[in-house]
């Protein structure tokens, strides 16, 4: 799901892109000031961030440069009512990509919104990813983290999790995991490794009472996808 960030300190027009930009499907995430908005950024990344210049205890300029300084590729669109030339050069200068003049149709904001994310689509590759808000595996970079905090995977605990997150809630016999995931590489396993592998996976993404896999005993394991027990 595509995640939006609205730092905006008119709370009505705040409540009103939230629910407008929740209704067309965005994950979004609403702060009031900059120092909100910062406790939001250590959270987690967002792919777009729509800043109001002018805040009550900050402006969006700071949280523009406090976003790039985080190394979060974020594209930036400043809603503002400041439309002077060099207002609009000051916010480039800080990162942002667009400008929206207030006041703005919600309407028109959303087709832009629209307009970027297809944009952004084309130019970036398609990445093999898992991302619940907690638990992040980049399959394709071979990255993942949990709560926002770097996790290390061994190559064989990622081809474990590749085909478990490929197959939610399907119980995968044991057979089929090992004639998938090894036979590749020639390795002698046996079930015994494989519940050692599985061991080592949930202790490093199981935490604070996520499930995420499930012994179907008897016969194999079901990716739950981080369930509450």
């Amino acid at each position: 799901m595509k995640k939006l960030l609205i730092v905006e300190d008119d709370l009505v027009l705040n409540r009103t892109l939230a629910y407008n930009l929740t209704e067309e499907k965005y994950d979004v995430t609403s702060a009031m000031g900059f120092a909100e908005a910062v406790e939001c950024l250590k959270k987690k990344e967002f792919d777009v961030a729509l800043l109001d210049v002018n805040l009550p205890d900050g402006n969006g300029l700071s949280l523009c440069e406090e976003i790039r300084g985080r190394g979060q590729e974020t594209y930036i669109i400043f809603l503002t009512a400041n439309d002077k030339e060099s207002d609009m050069l000051a916010g480039y200068a800080a990162g942002a990509a667009d400008y929206v003049t207030k006041p703005f149709s919600v309407a028109v904001l959303i087709k832009k919104l629209a307009a970027v994310f297809e944009t952004m689509e084309l130019r970036m590759p398609r990445r093999d990813v898992f991302d619940d808000g907690n638990l992040k595996i980049d399959f394709s970079a071979q990255s993942a983290s949990l709560g926002g905090k770097p996790l290390e995977f061994t190559p064989k605990e990622y081809r474990t999790l590749h085909l478990f997150v490929k197959n939610p809630q399907i119980i995968l016999t044991k057979r089929r995991i090992l004639e998938q995931l090894w036979d590749i590489d020639g390795d002698f396993v046996d079930e015994h490794t494989l519940a050692t592998v599985i061991s080592r996976i949930r202790k490093k993404i199981e935490a604070n009472g996520d499930k995420y896999i499930k012994t179907a005993y008897g016969m194999g394991y079901q990716w739950m996808g981080g369930e509450k027990i």
